[in-house]
């Protein structure tokens, strides 16, 4: 997984503006932070960095006394999650619907689903708050005999889900390596076969047939260019549930969505965080 890094430094260092900033940025696709003593450091995958959205928050930010620059350079081509992988994750469970944990783990809630997921460098333990919305609509769902997409499929749980709840068939992409690699394995894991998997963008859904349930836990700008081609690809009736993005971003996609016949079902929020509903 490719990462640049991104040091902000703000004149005068002032803790409300960093994390304003913070939350700012992330409209422009980085996905962490890490305080420093003249701003902080951000993190964006190369594939995801809007580096103009980027500029256009920095030339238009709230608190004009605050002056703030960036310099860019290559992450280093690590595991960011090896030590947190190492250390593993407290099992997730939603009810007695379904409850989500590592290989190994005792002592585990009962729950109709079980899902092992062993997370390398790879979204989705069902610990974020997006995840987690997701999937308690999921749980709600009757998915019998459904085609699935699961776009930025991270560790595959969500798709996993979906096959184990009677899906007839999913298809998963990620435009990492990593993810495709690990939803395999976690594949494995959960004996579940009927996922196709490839590594790529919303350019792979071209000939792939319509579905039924579209899922896309993305951030808000690829969400926003890739609605089109979600749209074009679900079936009469079908849902699709968008999540990856803060409760203020809900009326611009909610829009884009509405501009390309979606009708909105409803959202969920937590801590910020949002997920939408919408039906074709």
């Amino acid at each position: 997984m490719k990462y640049l890094e991104l040091d902000f430094t703000l004149t005068p260092h002032d803790e409300d503006a960093t994390d304003l900033l913070a939350a700012l940025a992330a409209q422009a696709g980085l996905e962490s932070f890490v305080s420093t003593g003249s701003g902080m450091k951000g993190y964006v995958q190369h594939a995801c960095f809007q580096k103009d959205v980027l500029d256009n928050i920095l030339s238009d930010f709230p608190m004009p006394a605050v002056r703030i620059t960036y310099a860019v350079r290559e992450a280093e081509d690590r595991n960011w999650n090896e030590e947190w992988e190492k250390q593993g994750f407290a099992p997730v469970c939603i009810g007695d619907k379904v409850c989500i944990h590592q290989p190994g783990q005792t002592g585990l809630p009962t729950a109709k689903y079980q899902i092992l997921i062993e997370p390398h460098q790879a979204f989705g333990t069902g610990q974020h708050q997006t995840t987690g919305m997701i999937l308690r609509r999921l749980a709600d769902m009757d998915l019998t005999g459904k085609r699935v997409l699961d776009a930025g499929c991270g560790t595959g749980i969500l798709g996993i889900f979906c096959a184990m709840k009677g899906a007839s068939n999913v298809f998963a992409y990620d435009i990492d390596s990593w993810s495709v690699r690990n939803t395999l394995q976690n594949m494995a894991l959960n004996h579940v076969g009927n996922i196709d998997v490839m590594e790529g963008d919303a350019a792979l859904l071209q000939g792939r047939g319509l579905f039924s349930l579209v899922l896309a836990n993305i951030n808000r700008n690829i969400l926003w260019n890739d609605l089109p081609a979600f749209s074009s690809v679900l079936a009469s009736k079908g849902q699709i549930i968008l999540s990856g993005f803060y409760s203020e971003d809900i009326p611009m996609l909610t829009e884009r969505a509405e501009s390309l016949g979606l009708n909105f079902v409803n959202h969920t929020e937590n801590e910020r965080w949002a997920s939408l509903l919408f039906q074709k």
